[in-house]
């Protein structure tokens, strides 16, 4: 995207929200709905995974990932329900605190940092999935503006887990076809 393209996309996005004050659609309300029920969710998760982390790295991204990615999401899709008179989820999920240091659990009681490495990226891929379903469910401007900024960052800091992974030798070896 062009710097010019970003400033066309705020003109109208402020064009919007001056004149046009539509609700969200069904097809935009139920896509924030399922963001917002998984994000709540995933951030449960989270914050287990980061428990059981040992790399300090890993357990960086982790903190990144919940703060940074799944929270300001979640507060962003419940913003635009409200906006638009939608209904918010109701349902919440266990709050964990996370710990300075990793908990001390037997060995096969607990994810190896490789492997809560390679369930981070499933989970990134799958939150990465519904925000481009939604960003093409998205009527508003507004909204779809704040799918796509999520949409980025969601994938940059996702670069980062990668990166994280070749570093440490997390990634696993897929065989290659030979003809």
């Amino acid at each position: 995207m062009t710097v010019m393209d970003k400033i066309n996309g705020a003109t109208r996005m402020a064009t919007q929200m001056v004149f046009d004050k539509e609700n969200v659609s069904y097809l935009e309300a139920g896509a924030l709905y399922g963001i917002v029920a998984q994000g709540r969710f995933n951030m449960s998760v989270l914050e287990a995974l980061y428990n059981h982390a040992k790399d300090p790295e890993l357990r960086t991204l982790v903190e990144q990932c919940i703060e940074q990615q799944v929270r300001i999401t979640v507060d962003n899709c419940e913003e635009a329900l409200q906006k638009g008179n939608a209904d918010v989820p109701k349902f919440h999920f266990t709050h964990r605190q996370l710990h300075k240091h990793p908990l001390e659990l037997p060995s096969d009681a607990c994810l190896t940092d490789s492997e809560i490495a390679a369930t981070l990226g499933t989970m990134a891929k799958g939150s990465q999935m519904a925000l481009l379903a939604a960003l093409h469910q998205s009527y508003q401007l507004d909204v779809g503006m704040m799918l796509r900024k999520r949409l980025d960052e969601g994938l940059d800091w996702n670069l980062r887990l990668l990166n994280l992974m070749l570093n440490r030798g997390w990634l696993p070896h897929v065989a290659k076809v030979e003809h």
